[in-house]
Order: C-alpha cells, then structure tokens, then sequence
C-alpha cells in the first residue's frame, strides 16, 4: 500500500496548490443546488395585471379588489380604453389584462350573463396559461360569492372570454428560439473566447504577444474580431433558421435585431476575455465560463423559467446576466414587432456592460504586461 499512500499524498498536495480548481469544485455544486432550487418553478407570482374599466360600477370595483387581494396580480394600470392596452403589452409593462364591457353591474343585477375578456401575453405559452387559469378561477370565485339576482332568483353568471396576444397558437418554439440565441452565442463567444486565449497562455504565445510592441487594445481587437464575426454569422443563420424551420414570426425590425445580437457577443466576447485574463489554464476558464456565463443565461435570463416566480434575491442578481436583457429583446422584436422605443432600456443595459467589461479586460491585460 505505499505506492498508493505516496500517490494520494501526491494527488493531495496537487490540490493544495491549485486552489481555484479546488474552490471551484466544492462551490459549484452548492451554487447549482442553489439555482436549480430557487430558478425552477412553476408557479407564478406577481403577475403584472391592466384593467380596462370605462364605466366603473359597484361589481367592476368589487372583481378589481378580488384581483388585488391575493399575493399573485399586482394591478399596474386601470385605463379607459382597449387601444390603452398595446404599449402596456409592449413595453412589458403589463402580463394580463382584465377588459369590463359596460353596464357590468347592471347585468349582474338583471340576471343577464356579464361579459369581460381576459387578454394575456404568451410570449410565455406556459407562463400565459397559467396567468388565464388563474384568471378565470379569480372570476368563478366572485361569481359564486354573489347572490341570486333579484330579477330572475337565480345564481348570476359571468361570461369570460379568453384570447392570447402575440403568441395565440402557444408554439413552444416561440419561446424557445430566442432565448436559444441567448445560449449559442453564450457559447461561442464567451466560452470559447476563454478556452482560446488561455490556451495561448499554456503554449506560451501570449507572453511573447505581451512583451510585443502590440498594445494591450490592440491585442484584444486582434482576438476577439474573429469571434465578433463568427458570433454575426451565427445570430443570421439562427435567425434564418427560426424562419425557415421553427416558423418563428419576425415582426420587428431586422436590422435592429442584428444590431443587439452584435452588441450582446460583444458583452459575451468581454466577459470570455477576462476570465481567460484572470485564470491560467484552460480547465479552470471553462469551468468559470460555465459557472460565470452558461448558467446563469439558462436559469436567470428568463429563457426558460418566468423571472417573476423567483425569489428578490435572484431577481436581482439577474440584473447582471447579460442574457436578462437580449432575450427580452429578442422575444419583443420578433413575437412583438417592438422597436428601439421599447427595447432602449434592455439596450442601454448591455451597451453598459459591454463598456465596463471591455474595460476590465483592457486593465487585466495591463496588469500583465506590468
């Protein structure tokens, strides 16, 4: 047994010296168990909620408290007007829309069958049928605590009708391709933007690069260009194929959608280029790449799970996930046909992000050269 004991001494102090593959190794799978715990949920909760009431009576008021009272629709707008509805819908503003027709209370009262449409996004098809099942349990509910109409002494009814926006035939690929943008070009440019560059560094071409007349920006245009036109060619033939083979609708503008593709690789190129600046061998970038990038694009970008199921905590983490912001914007642009005007925000975010992490990567590589 002593050539075993020297070779587990061995192993040991091997993973003494390399403490960032350790540390890894025992966080990743405590922050996985964290993620998956918190991200994966199927319910829904803080559903955004717009009423269109144009004569509020005694019953309108009454259903509207109904929505409010429970922990799962926070009311965001009451508005006068259907046409109020589209830029709530657009903006994201609103998930779910309760429209009254007029003379609601009275037809409660003279035992005719009321009417209101329950309007939802299914951007989500999962996330809206959930939003219209809990729609129309909210309504049942009021209707059954009501009492019999005094005109015909018997129970009231309320008719609601349901339709879908934006995704009305609930196509799983809606919401998929989008988000799979998000996670291919993830791959691409961060990941193996990563791998690349530290490579160099363990075949030793970075180092003569670092002590070249090259300037740290010059090296890092050198590196990431490639890249940068890979990633474009892959947003065009993705795009092309969500047309051709998934029947994606493209409502929105093209040009506009190629533009936030480039500006989300650059985010994705940047983040691939200081992790490869801050680790030294290829096993340690890829598994901060997938620590750093991946998984948080798949759990807390909205890709998959409604964010508005998810704790605070995680929700605000997602501020800093580059994929938040570009799926966002891809779903507006191609199920929405929204423009610059609504996605500005979303944009601003990851034109920040692409700023900062360039510039860290520049301060890394000078650190280096020092």
């Amino acid at each position: 047994m002593t050539p075993l004991a020297g070779l587990l001494r061995k192993e040991w102090f091997h993973i003494r010296r390399d403490r960032r593959t350790a540390a890894v190794l025992i966080a990743l799978p405590v922050v996985q168990v964290m993620l998956f715990g918190y991200a994966i949920r199927t319910d829904v909760d803080d559903v955004r909620l717009a009423v269109v009431d144009p004569a509020p009576d005694s019953a309108t008021i009454a259903l509207r408290n109904r929505f409010a009272a429970g922990d799962v629709f926070r009311t965001v707008a009451v508005v006068p007007r259907t046409e109020d509805l589209d830029p709530l819908f657009e903006s994201g503003t609103a998930q779910q829309a309760i429209v009254f027709y007029p003379g609601f209370a009275e037809d409660l009262g003279n035992g005719v069958p009321a009417r209101l449409l329950i309007l939802t996004d299914a951007t989500e098809p999962n996330t809206g049928s959930l939003l219209q099942s809990y729609a129309q349990s909210v309504v049942e509910g009021y209707a059954r605590s009501l009492p019999a109409s005094p005109a015909t002494q018997r129970p009231v009814s309320i008719v609601a009708q349901t339709r879908m926006r934006f995704n009305p035939t609930r196509e799983s690929s809606n919401l998929f391709v989008p988000g799979l943008m998000a996670f291919v070009l993830t791959i691409i440019s961060s990941l193996m933007t990563a791998i690349s560059l530290t490579r160099e560094k363990e075949t030793g071409t970075m180092e003569a690069l670092l002590v070249s007349p090259l300037r740290p920006w010059e090296i890092i245009v050198g590196k990431v260009t490639p890249y940068l036109a890979i990633g474009f060619v892959s947003v065009v033939a993705v795009l092309v194929e969500a047309l051709l083979v998934f029947h994606v609708p493209l409502r929105g503008s093209v040009p506009l959608l190629l533009f936030e593709g480039a500006l989300y690789i650059l985010v994705s190129l940047s983040l691939g280029i200081l992790i490869s600046a801050r680790t030294s061998s290829q096993r340690v970038a890829m598994m901060f790449a997938l620590l750093g990038t991946m998984l948080p694009n798949i759990l807390l970008s909205g890709f998959i799970f409604p964010l508005e199921s998810m704790p605070a905590a995680l929700r605000a983490i997602s501020y800093a996930v580059p994929g938040r912001w570009f799926v966002a914007i891809a779903r507006g642009i191609m199920l929405k046909g929204i423009g610059l005007d609504y996605v500005w925000r979303e944009t601003l975010f990851l034109a920040a992000m692409a700023s900062v992490l360039l510039a860290a990567s520049i301060r890394s590589f000078n650190e280096r050269l020092e």
